[in-house]
């Protein structure tokens, strides 16, 4: 435990330059040398191992995490022992930079780092609390014939939390109709964009000419409503929502429908953590 404290520390404290400085003359930090001397902590560093290595070849035939999924499974039980979520959640992805050789190593050309190990969070939305995380590893045998992807993956994350009348905000990658009818079932709604490219979507959803700006359409089927709002000429926002029993236009200029607006304020759950854990991260050079 100290030796993660140390880490933690010396994030907030000094996150700029090498770890080692932390016990140096001119950026001493009083906290960290009174924990632990420098090379107890540089020894940890080195030696430190999450796993049995003897037994990973075998392991990783059937776990590509297997360097780290005994602890990461601890890590989320805790997380999820240790802190009850509010009524809203986020759910999205988090990339890890690193270029590491392992075979879940990914390319992502829309985020600053490009190169990392891909994670779906789940977060409280007020806190920023991680209350459930799952790497991405690749195809998962687990996973149901016929199962989405993306549905498979939010209702793990969420499992722990369903039947409580929460609220889950995905983005378009994730949200469909056939998620918010399965997490209707254990009592969660849903709130997210929609791709336009979704065979399910109607074609007033996908058609975005001569629609006039700041324009809204409101379709409903059963418990789950889509509206379709117009923020400029030629572009069309889709968003699907259980969470909303009516859907009312805003007074101001833009005349945003409440749907738009609540999107807006609860999809920030992930990306605020994101930001936080660049800022004060723990990362440390080593040859582990």
């Amino acid at each position: 435990m100290a030796f993660i404290s140390i880490l933690f520390v010396r994030a907030i404290m000094c996150p700029v330059g090498a770890i080692v400085d932390c016990w140096s003359e001119s950026f001493l930090v009083p906290l960290i040398k009174e924990t632990m001397p420098r090379d107890r902590f540089i020894s940890i560093m080195q030696h430190l191992r999450f796993d049995d290595s003897d037994m990973r070849a075998e392991r990783v035939k059937t776990d590509k995490f297997a360097a780290i999924s005994d602890i990461w499974t601890r890590f989320n039980e805790n997380c999820a022992k240790s802190f009850t979520p509010g009524e809203h959640m986020t759910i999205d992805e988090q990339l890890f930079p690193t270029k590491v050789r392992c075979p879940f190593t990914q390319y992502i050309a829309t985020k600053p780092d490009k190169f990392g190990i891909k994670f779906w969070m789940a977060t409280d939305l007020d806190t920023k609390y991680v209350c459930s995380a799952s790497p991405y590893l690749g195809k998962d045998p687990s996973r149901q014939k016929g199962e989405r992807l993306v549905e498979n993956v939010v209702m793990k994350l969420m499992e722990p939390f369903l039947d409580d009348g929460r609220n889950v905000t995905t983005d378009n990658f994730f949200t469909s109709l056939s998620l918010s009818h399965r997490l209707l079932q254990r009592k969660t709604t849903l709130l997210g964009t929609v791709n336009k490219v979704r065979r399910e979507l109607p074609q007033l959803a996908k058609d975005t000419a001569k629609r006039e700006v700041f324009s809204t359409s409101v379709l409903r089927s059963g418990s789950v409503s889509l509206t379709i709002y117009a923020p400029k000429k030629n572009k069309t926002v889709c968003v699907l929502s259980s969470m909303h029993q009516d859907v009312t236009i805003g007074d101001g200029r833009k005349r945003k429908p409440n749907t738009i607006t609540d999107y807006n304020h609860m999809k920030c759950g992930v990306d605020v953590l994101d930001q936080m854990a660049r800022m004060y991260s723990v990362r440390s050079a080593t040859r582990r």
